[in-house]
């Protein structure tokens, strides 16, 4: 799914592994392991009934080989993670019918709508952004581009619309330099999505990247440029962001993350023991757990895209493997959006955004304490404030102008009384003088 055009190996027909006691990465799917068999995956009458027994038989051909007496704890687990995300797709089916109820929800969004009210504090006690900011963040050619476009799609009234974000073609290049913010729904300031560069090789430069847009903001038409970029690179971006400086631009908090994650890698990489495929789950393990990623205990939501070139069973396989890589459960923070335009699809995208959307409120700032104490006033009420004070002023300045006067004028008189004392005294004695 979008992103760079990444070409599926050829499948290799292998034998099934006959345990999950091994390792995960064994756990059997049907053939072909990669590209999806389209005979087998499309269903004549097209009904959700179909739908719905097509997961179950998926599930029944991967669970059914295995008595649940042979398996130990970890492998139960397993097993019964995989079929709680098999399960998942089909509540997907059952619930896309009330598509349209569902999509409502998130349109009347508004920052801080689905605050919790907890510990005592109100609305009022936190720091409600003007427009909740919501970062996708991948490797190269994990669909973070192409995942804008679907999601816009989703609340874009008009279907022949062109796509918002630019999508790379080839492998020629590294896609996304520039953030790119997008109001979702277009037009709209409840929420937006801000496309990135791609995650670097090097964790390091991971680090530092998402730091500094974790900790200062993220500002649209930012560049992103990296120590490990060539000259050539860093020219290029220059000449390009200097159009930036005419731009009036906001920068805006990260509210919630969104890592984006390409299936076909990840399966190559539980598959595979060459170095460069599990370099890919390596990057995203690290950039995963980069500290500043999570809000308090909050880990951030992971989209796994390509799903529609695997076969079912291989969906699920790659969910449940990111869950137990990354620490969160695969049916609830892992979401699978394929390069598909369906209800199923459709509804997806809208509880990916829900969760990503209720996280982001609970996770609100709070003001400090001087703040939840002193209350910004009204206009009104700072007008009402200058004039008291300004009356103030006026009127310790006439206080002390009085005092002033007052001292003045005993002094003056004081010396007034003094000076004819001096006069007949001086008379006298010249008069004695003189005799």
């Amino acid at each position: 799914m979008g992103g760079d055009a990444i070409i599926p190996p050829t499948s290799t027909s292998g034998e099934d592994s006959s345990s999950l006691e091994q390792d995960f990465s064994q756990v059997p799917s049907q053939a072909p392991t990669f590209l999806r068999d389209n005979i087998s995956m499309k269903v004549e009458d097209g009904t959700d009934n179909a739908d719905s027994l097509m997961v179950f038989e998926e599930l029944d051909e991967v669970c059914s080989q295995f008595s649940p007496a042979s398996l130990d704890f970890e492998a139960r687990r397993r097993n019964s993670c995989y079929r709680e995300v098999l399960q998942n797709y089909n509540e997907l089916r059952i619930r896309s019918e009330n598509l349209k109820e569902t999509k409502s929800k998130i349109l009347s969004y508004t920052p801080g709508a689905w605050i919790e009210n907890v510990g005592g504090l109100q609305l009022a006690d936190y720091d409600v952004p003007k427009t909740t900011s919501l970062i996708l963040i991948g490797p190269k050619g994990s669909g973070k581009s192409s995942l804008v476009n679907r999601i816009s799609k989703v609340f874009d009234e008009d279907k022949f619309a062109m796509e918002r974000a630019q999508v790379s073609y080839t492998s020629v290049g590294d896609g996304t330099h520039f953030l790119q913010e997008y109001m979702i729904p277009k037009g709209s300031m409840s929420f937006c999505l801000y496309d990135t560069r791609s995650l670097s090789d090097d964790s390091s430069e991971n680090t530092e990247m998402l730091k500094r847009w974790m900790t200062k903001g993220v500002l649209h038409g930012d560049p992103v440029v990296r120590d490990s970029d060539s000259a050539s690179l860093r020219t290029y971006m220059k000449g390009k962001a200097r159009w930036n400086i005419f731009l009036s631009r906001e920068v805006r908090m990260v509210n919630s993350v969104i890592v984006v994650v390409n299936g076909i890698s990840v399966l190559k990489s539980m598959d595979s023991n060459d170095e460069s495929d599990l370099k890919y789950t390596q990057t995203i393990a690290a950039a995963f757990s980069c500290p500043y990623l999570s809000f308090k205990d909050d880990k951030p939501v992971v989209v796994v895209t390509h799903g529609d070139l695997l076969s079912l069973s291989d969906r699920a396989r790659v969910r449940v493997y990111l869950g137990e890589l990354l620490g969160i459960p695969p049916a609830k923070q892992i979401f699978d959006i394929p390069e598909s335009s369906d209800p199923v699809t459709d509804l997806t995208i809208i509880d990916m955004l829900r969760f990503s959307l209720e996280r982001a409120d609970k996770n609100l700032p709070r003001k400090s304490w001087i703040m939840n104490k002193v209350r910004t006033p009204s206009p009104s009420a700072c007008i009402l404030i200058l004039i008291t004070l300004g009356i103030v002023i006026i009127s310790v300045y006439v206080h002390h102008a009085h005092i002033h006067r007052v001292h003045r004028g005993k002094a003056h008189r004081k010396a007034r009384i003094a000076s004819p004392k001096q006069e007949i005294n001086w008379h006298s004695i010249r008069h004695l003088w003189l005799g």
